[in-house]
């Protein structure tokens, strides 16, 4: 499931060389987070942070999720580029970091790699690669979270359930896309899409224009990878997926990020429930995610 004119890239890869990859293939603008609709006010899409208070934000850009009192779910590629981590934002109050558990099965892109797809305009290989990768990670906090309460893992999200994403990212609208150099980390936002696809890795959905839009249709952009995918399960949203990945627009060599048409890969969290589980358990400690 690709654009209209074939692939493009991660939301935030600090791969191989990060700057590089941060300004070619990682979602940046000059503005705030989340790509949005080309016919809605701008401001119906800003969120306050204390409605969602378990997102957690990495240094420079990134985000994470609060799964359980010590415990921040995160995407590797957002905290692999990072080298020592020692702090991050929750419920806005900067927490002590411990360790962070990057899972075994995350691989890096080759540089080879990278540099023939910027040459040739075909991602293809590069793709294949991203989806046979284990993109997750595990922060452990130094000290539990007392003041925010963690949220619980949907286990089973499905294709046509509705998501709502979020992070302080790149933006754009769906006609006219984003640049690829500029801000990554900038004011809250939020939205809503579709899932389209659901199983092993990764939830996907797609960033449709209108009129088959949702009213506050959206899609990540670079400096949101991490962010939460929420499903909502009775009254209470809880989390599906992480953003991660995407695929757009490349005309030529040229990457046209941020349109319409663009399909957006989240990790599926269901998928990892085993190796989470285990991760925590040996952690020797009180540490438990959210009831499911």
């Amino acid at each position: 499931m690709i654009g209209p004119s074939g692939p493009i890239s991660f939301l935030e890869m600090p791969v191989v060389r990060h700057a590089l990859l941060m300004s070619l293939l990682l979602f940046v603008a000059d503005a705030s987070a989340v790509v949005i609709r080309d016919d809605v006010p701008d401001l119906k899409y800003r969120m306050a942070a204390s409605d969602f208070p378990a997102l957690a934000d990495l240094p420079g850009e990134g985000h994470g999720v609060l799964i359980a009192p010590d415990w921040v779910v995160t995407v590797a590629h957002a905290v692999s580029w990072q080298g020592h981590l020692d702090v991050v934002v929750v419920g806005g109050t900067p927490r002590a970091v411990r360790r962070v558990v990057i899972h075994p099965g995350y691989k890096v892109p080759p540089e080879a790699m990278v540099q023939a797809a910027l040459a040739s305009g075909d991602w293809e290989a590069f793709f294949e690669f991203l989806a046979a990768s284990d993109d997750l990670a595990l922060i452990q906090l130094a000290e539990p979270v007392g003041d925010v309460v963690p949220v619980a893992i949907h286990r089973d999200p499905g294709v046509g359930q509705l998501v709502r994403i979020m992070g302080r990212g790149a933006t754009g609208n769906g006609v006219t896309g984003y640049p690829l150099q500029s801000r990554n980390r900038t004011d809250l936002r939020q939205g809503h899409n579709e899932i389209v696809e659901a199983g092993g890795r990764w939830l996907t959905y797609r960033f449709d224009a209108p009129p088959a839009a949702l009213e506050l249709e959206a899609a990540t952009g670079s400096g949101d990878s991490g962010g939460p995918i929420l499903v909502m399960e009775g009254d209470q949203w809880r989390l599906a997926g992480l953003a991660a990945w995407k695929r757009g627009q490349v005309v030529g060599t040229e990457i046209r990020q941020g349109r319409y048409g663009e399909i957006s890969y989240g990790v599926r969290l269901a998928h990892y429930s085993d190796w989470m589980g285990q991760i925590l358990a040996e952690a020797g400690d009180s540490s438990e995610t959210a009831s499911q």
